[in-house]
């Protein structure tokens, strides 16, 4: 059994939109995942999908995009773009 398949149904955090000092780019987030502590760990899990829920228990699905840094963050593009409630708010790893 791999390490993706053990990750399975991890539960990670909406920190932030990917952003830079003048642009917000809403249709990305940034995730961070507890079991995730390396670029290299974050790297395996790209192209995974994970999903986001509503209160009102509507589901959003997204992929993982890629690494954004060196300590196990990842960068996530949802079908719909997740609204600003989303931030500090659990996401599920399929």
């Amino acid at each position: 059994m791999s390490k993706s398949d053990v990750l399975k149904g991890q539960r990670g955090i909406v920190t932030s939109y990917r952003r830079g000092r003048h642009l917000q780019h809403t249709n990305q987030v940034i995730l961070v995942f507890d079991e995730i502590k390396t670029r290299a760990e974050a790297a395996a899990l790209v192209s995974r999908k994970v999903k986001w829920t509503t209160e009102g228990e509507k589901e959003i699905l997204g992929k993982i995009l890629g690494a954004h840094g060196n300590s196990g963050a990842v960068r996530a593009k949802f079908n719909t773009n997740l609204p600003g409630q989303a931030i500090g708010t659990p996401v599920v790893l399929l």
